[in-house]
């Protein structure tokens, strides 16, 4: 059991020195860039974002548009049927009134 025990230490150890020579290999890739550096990559990610947005709302502007002028034409085909049947109803109403 010894043997096993000592075994497995060593490669415990070497497990772990080979991880914090990686972790140590990757965080100075991935260290922080400088401040200028920083403020330029905001810069650049929030211009970008900003004009996805702008050319997004931009081109809703059309489908609100045409949205808009079919629901007008819609109320006023309506409007016209309903008005023909008001007027269909009220001269029924009217004929009915003088055949009594």
């Amino acid at each position: 059991m010894s043997d096993r025990g000592g075994s497995t230490t060593l490669e415990v150890t070497l497990a772990l020195l080979l991880g914090g020579l990686v972790g140590a290999g990757i965080a100075l890739l991935y260290a922080p860039a400088t401040g200028e550096e920083t403020r330029r990559k905001l810069k650049e990610t929030t211009d970008r974002l900003r004009d996805q947005i702008r050319e997004k709302t931009e081109g809703m502007g059309g489908y609100v548009e045409e949205g808009i002028h079919k629901v007008k034409e819609f109320v006023e085909e309506k409007k016209a049927d309903i008005t023909a049947a008001y007027e269909s109803g009220k001269e029924a109403y009217r004929k009915e009134k003088t055949r009594l």
